[in-house]
């Protein structure tokens, strides 16, 4: 991604999270609340733990942005971390006479042991810290930048839980009777559709669902294990060629895939049918393309996910995501004590029971992060007023047809 480019730095428990975003085109009016309702959508969600309850995240913008619009320089934030007063020792930048003692019992599934060997640390906790999701706090503000130049093109971003556990949700988008034969719909319809999700304390669009979720968490929670699950994203409005089929870094399925594998505890990524593909045949699977002088230019399905070559069709894009349950569990698993090599139980830190209602939100940041990067390559222009004059040229389909 050579547009928009962001950095983050923080650990969990020290004094903030930081971000520097870069490329994000001048005139773009950015408010301090949208950004901060999208990090309380973050904290939602039945079976998050004790952290929640203390920080209530707000990003503070600290450059880049003068009278309420960018200056075309990068843009800065901060985001406090309420907890830090109780960790100014255990946390201190400066030594301390009387160091906290070192954690040695790796947690598997984490990022814990492989971290300790790669950077020579006796002390997990200089791995959990920066390896915590807590750090997904940031993405998702950068991603409400995103989010809000995305708005002004007309693409919108949905996302919805479509697993927990053993309990999976009827409702998915790929399964969505089209209203037309563009098979379009506005952003009233999507947002009546999305509607309920945000309503739902497990971000699902099914209630049946939602309920048999909730009870799997809290029987969860009483064994003291932890769930994952599996949600879907929608992004809806985008013009087609978005993405380039030349080279393997600019396929735009590739970076989408690339984005959701960096967010903690995802497994697997799928567009649109996704593994699906591996079970049906080609007349099955691939979207045929019509034509009438009504409609123009149409789908009879969205199998591929908006995508084909690695660049938009103009359905909307759809990616399904796979969250593994989380590895901090108040039950902890079998370790060693790397120590002195004797079997331990690992070590236990304030954990969710569930946190996939939370992931979709993470995961609606990464992927606007990746179209408006796409979007700014496609429509260049300092401003953003260059590049919706640039818009407004794009063809509805391919010259010359």
């Amino acid at each position: 991604m050579n547009k928009i480019r962001f950095l983050t730095a923080g650990e969990s428990h020290g004094q903030a999270l930081t971000a520097i975003l870069e490329g994000v085109p001048a005139r773009l009016e950015i408010d301090e609340d949208e950004i901060e309702f999208e990090l309380q959508r973050r904290q939602r969600g039945y079976g998050r733990g004790g952290r929640m309850q203390i920080e209530k995240d707000r990003a503070r913008i600290l450059s880049g942005v003068r009278y309420g619009r960018t200056l075309g320089s990068p843009v800065s934030l901060l985001i406090e971390n309420k907890d830090w007063p109780n960790w100014i020792d255990k946390m201190s930048v400066k030594g301390v006479s009387n160091p906290a003692p070192p954690l040695q019992m790796p947690r598997p599934g984490h990022a814990d042991f492989a971290g300790m060997v790669k950077y020579r640390q006796n002390d997990l906790r200089n791995l959990l810290e920066r390896s915590s999701a807590r750090e997904t706090a940031m993405r998702v503000a950068v991603g409400a930048i995103c989010k809000k130049l995305l708005s002004l093109f007309g693409v919108f971003i949905y996302g919805h839980v479509t697993r927990i556990g053993s309990v999976e949700s009827p409702f998915s988008v790929l399964s969505l009777p089209s209203k037309d034969k563009k098979n379009k719909k506005s952003k009233a319809e999507w947002g009546a559709i999305f509607d309920k999700v945000e309503k739902s304390p497990v971000a699902c669009a099914d209630e049946q669902s939602a309920k048999q979720m909730m009870a799997l968490i809290d029987e969860t929670k009483q064994k003291g294990d932890s769930l994952g699950g599996q949600f879907e994203i929608i992004a809806t409005g985008l013009p087609i060629g978005l993405g380039s089929h030349v080279h393997w870094d600019r396929k735009l399925d590739a970076q989408i895939a690339f984005a959701m594998m960096s967010i903690n505890a995802i497994k697997a990524v799928e567009i649109g049918m996704g593994t699906g593909v591996a079970y049906n045949q080609g007349s099955q699977v691939h979207d045929r393309l019509y034509f009438d002088q009504k409609s123009g230019y149409y789908r009879g399905s969205n199998n591929a996910g908006g995508i084909e070559g690695g660049m938009t069709n103009g359905e909307p894009v759809i990616v399904k995501v796979t969250m593994k349950p989380l590895p901090t569990m108040s039950t902890p698993l079998d370790s060693v004590n790397v120590a002195d090599k004797t079997p331990q139980q690992a070590h236990y830190e304030r954990s969710d029971v569930c946190a996939v209602p939370a992931a979709v939100v993470v995961g609606e940041a990464m992927l606007a992060i990746v179209l408006a990067n796409a979007l700014c390559e496609k429509l260049g222009g300092d401003s953003i007023d260059e590049m919706k004059q640039t818009f407004k040229g794009l063809p509805d389909v391919p010259l010359g047809w």
